[in-house]
């Protein structure tokens, strides 16, 4: 056999008979994937090579993780692993017949390996012709496959069974199960009552225990009721299953999950998901008008319908000739199925240049110390992935045609257009019920989830979110003793919103829908689309103006009473993310999208928003905590739901949030977004809500919640409720300590001992290092908190996210970056100079600082 050529010139020659032999020392280490293991034989870990590759894809034989040519050797080195499949995908010029076609050309024409043809390439042209071999290392050498004869039984049984695996990502459970349900046995036969129950677009609960989360409706009755066995593993009673078992009746469907491509569909009888044909139907039963979200108002198909203004051509920049962009920065990514909005938010992110740094900057070091499976690595993928759109490996210009001659006469190289990212999602949307689906996400609620996975998995001293973090004051008032008060809360955000009152073509709105009502009841197309301007000083200033606070509890007047809160800059970030607020629910149940156009501007100056604190003339209201009622029974305290979603909508896993607002007594979302910042870290942060029994609240409850398990040591939510009211956490512990973690008389002891005591707490702070492997950059941080970087209140845009359609849960995304001093616009794959940047039509924008 002959070493490979690829890393070495000379020929080395050995017999047939020799091969079992060689393979001998290596025997241990070879194994046969088993069902549940992931064989990774399409795409590398460290970089998107592929078999398609020049250099092919080096498959472990123990590990099933794969590699590409320049980084086999890494793993190698680190774990002696020896023995590898490598795989390589040849595309062939076939040979011209004798009347000047093409014939096919048979050699070895057989397809084994699990991977996308190339659509640029000519079939009637070339073939493409895969070819598998085992590499030894470190000498290289080569044995080709198939060589059943000479290989031991074992390896050629491996072989098989890592050339016949299935993707590792068609394993995962979200995102099979979308791919495998069933029609149900009931839905053509679905008999419904004719009981007048209409269902609302909001405000649902379980009509059995008033839980307003995990809900599903009856198809048959109408009945909403909680769940609890359902794939997600949310929380609940489990009063839909015990409907049915009283009743019989066989299908339900979860709320928040209609769109208009369909909704999530258990079947009790079946006892599994499953497809509703008539899903439709079944829910216009109830009200809830399903179809007409396919519909145009008229009564007309959509394709039946070319609007000469529609935001699927403006934002997309359709019937304009756009230049593909090529090189560095400027590399596509492909469409897994709804993958959109994670493709725009991510060429968005490493634009900046803090992310590039901290990842494509520390590519070397992250992946020599990345742990031994890399593809379950945050900060290896994310590395991955930047380098993935930095480099411009992916993204190559078409050959000149003066060199495609020369190189078909040998084998046609194809050029790699754009990356998939599909390691990197499956990575980042594991245990997510959500973005490990393959339905449509909210690009916002994505980008703060990744900030969050970012300040997880910190890489090296500099945390490259901190460019989005900055501090809001918040300013609340007692409307009836005109006392203040003032506290300050972490954000990443800027939402704004749609202030449609101040539209300045309201007379053209109104005429506009005159005519669409005309031609509704006159069953013709509608009239060209007419949208709201708003003018973006509108939407500032609505930002800025106070709202009411509900259930506010003034210690002024140890009562409830009105409040009102306004929000202002207590820091102004290095780069600022402005989210314009466009969806909302329609009384008709159907999800609606604002169409309007705002004047976003390209230079933003927002230092009036600087905050101030307090005032000369205001008068603060007193630091009086409200009545703290600790109930005999614990899981008889209800959950104070409008302060979770509060919480929930922030980015905060729903879970995090209940317990939050449960372990700070319903004290609103102000105190309980507190306790998140202090037990963000916690390992069982986003674990659900486990309520001790009221004799365990001081002994165990410290421990549940991920307190330290030291002796005397008070429960950690009770000290997060004395901390929420903006006591020293030392002074909190020093209270709870003296009075046996009674909470009434630890805030009496407060405000008899004004001078608390200095006492450190190494154990706390010995706890936090254990939890984390990157133990010095907490240790660095964890005292101070989030780092925080302020500057000047004047922005320049640099890019948006636009997106088309009619709710978060469907539609498309796209990004516009301007690089280099032009626009770039970034639709998944396609890559061009931005001939119109729909500026006024953007979701998200990114502004950054102008340096004063």
């Amino acid at each position: 056999m002959q070493r490979a050529a690829l890393f070495s010139g000379g020929d080395a020659q050995m017999a047939a008979g020799d091969l079992g032999e060689l393979l001998v020392p290596y025997m241990p280490t070879i194994r046969v994937p088993k069902s549940g293991d992931r064989v990774y034989k399409t795409e590398c870990a460290f970089s998107y090579d592929s078999p398609d590759s020049e250099g092919g894809l080096y498959v472990c034989m123990n590990t099933f993780l794969g590699f590409g040519r320049e980084h086999i050797e890494r793993h190698y080195r680190k774990t002696g692993q020896c023995v590898y499949l490598h795989l390589k995908r040849h595309v062939i010029e076939k040979v011209p017949g004798a009347s000047g076609g093409a014939l096919p050309k048979r050699r070895n024409a057989k397809l084994f390996l699990d991977l996308e043809t190339n659509g640029d390439l000519n079939n009637d042209d070339f073939e493409y012709e895969d070819e598998a071999k085992l590499v030894i290392f470190p000498d290289h050498y080569e044995i080709s496959l198939p060589n059943i004869e000479e290989l031991p039984a074992l390896v050629t049984i491996a072989c098989d069974a890592l050339l016949s695996a299935k993707s590792p990502y068609r394993k995962q459970d979200p995102d099979s199960w979308e791919e495998e349900l069933q029609a149900s046995k009931h839905a053509k036969t679905l008999v419904q009552l004719d009981n007048g129950v209409r269902i609302p677009p909001s405000g649902w609960k379980c009509s059995k225990c008033d839980l307003r989360e995990n809900l599903w409706l009856n198809l048959t009755d109408g009945s909403v009721l909680c769940g609890k066995w359902f794939f997600d593993g949310s929380g609940g009673n489990g009063h839909a299953m015990e409907h049915y078992k009283e009743t019989g009746y066989p299908l339900a469907v979860k709320l928040g999950t209609i769109t208009p491509d369909g909704a999530d569909v258990y079947s009790f009888d079946e006892e599994e998901p499953v497809l509703d044909p008539h899903i439709a139907k079944h829910l216009a039963h109830f009200g809830i008008d399903m179809l007409q979200m396919q519909v145009t108002e008229n009564g007309l198909r959509d394709n039946d319908i070319k609007p000469r203004v529609s935001e699927w051509e403006v934002i997309q920049e359709a019937g304009v000739k756009l230049k593909p962009m090529y090189g560095p920065g400027y590399t596509g990514m492909k469409n897994l199925g709804n993958s959109c909005y994670l493709n725009a938010v991510m060429q968005a992110i490493f634009s900046i240049p803090e992310f590039q740094r901290a990842y494509v900057g520390n590519l070397p070091r992250i992946f020599d110390y990345s742990p031994l499976d890399p593809t379950q690595d945050f900060n290896t993928q994310m590395a991955k992935l930047g380098h993935g759109l930095l480099s411009g490996q992916y993204s190559k210009p078409p050959m000149k045609s003066e060199l495609i001659e020369q190189v078909m006469k040998e084998e046609h190289k194809p050029q790699h257009n754009g990356i998939s990212p599909r390691m990197f999602k499956a990575f980042i949307s594991k245990g997510h019920p959500e973005f490990s689906s393959n339905r449509q996400q909210d690009a916002q609620e994505f980008f703060l989830h990744l900030i969050n996975l970012v300040e997880r998995n910190p890489v090296g001293s500099e945390n490259p979110s901190d460019v989005f973090r900055f501090l809001v004051e918040e300013r609340t008032q007692c409307c009836q003793s005109r006392k203040v008060r003032y506290t300050e809360r972490v954000d990443y955000i800027m939402q704004l919103p749609v202030a449609m009152e101040a539209a300045t073509n309201k007379d053209e709105l109104i005429a506009y829908e005159l005519k669409r009502r005309e031609a509704e009841a006159a069953r013709r197309p509608p009239p060209e689309l007419v949208r709201a301007k708003i003018p973006f000083s509108a939407c500032l200033q609505a930002f800025s103006e106070p709202n009411n606070v509900e259930d506010f509890w003034s210690s002024a007047l140890q009562a409830k009473s009105a409040g009102v809160k306004t929000s202002r800059f207590a820091s102004f970030p290095e780069y600022l993310v402005v989210q314009i607020k466009k969806f909302t629910f329609g009384l008709d149940w159907i999800p609606k999208k604002l169409d309007v156009s705002i004047d976003m501007p390209d230079f933003l100056d927002i230092s009036h928003l600087r905050a101030r604190g307090l005032q000369p003339g205001e008068e603060e209201l007193p630091d009086i905590a409200p009545p703290i009622i600790i109930p005999d029974d614990p899981k008889a305290l209800d959950i104070d739901e409008s302060s979770v979603m509060q919480l929930a909508e922030m980015g905060f896993p729903l879970e995090a949030c209940r317990k939050a607002v449960y372990y700070t007594g319903n004290l609103g979302a102000e105190v309980a977004f507190n306790w998140i910042i202090a037990h963000m870290e916690e390992p069982d942060f986003a674990e659900p809500l486990v309520i001790p029994a009221f004799g365990e609240v001081a002994s165990s409850g410290a421990a549940a919640f991920g307190a330290v398990g030291l002796d005397n040591q008070p429960p950690e939510e009770m000290v997060s409720i004395i901390i929420s009211m903006g006591f020293p956490r030392n002074l909190a512990i020093q209270a709870l300590k003296a009075t046996n973690s009674n909470l009434e008389r630890a805030l009496e002891w407060i405000f008899s001992h004004p001078e608390p005591e200095e006492e450190s707490e190494p154990a706390l702070d010995m706890m936090d290092m254990e939890n984390n492997a990157n133990a010095n950059i907490l240790a660095e941080t964890g005292s101070e908190g989030p780092q925080i970087k302020d500057g000047s209140g004047r922005y320049e845009l640099f890019g948006f996210i636009s997106h088309m359609g009619t709710s978060t849960m469907s539609g498309h995304y796209v990004c516009h970056l301007k690089k280099e001093g032009r626009w770039v616009i970034y639709n998944d794959l396609r890559v061009c100079a931005s001939e119109r940047p729909p500026k006024d039509l953007g979701y998200i924008y990114f502004y950054r600082r102008i340096p004063s």
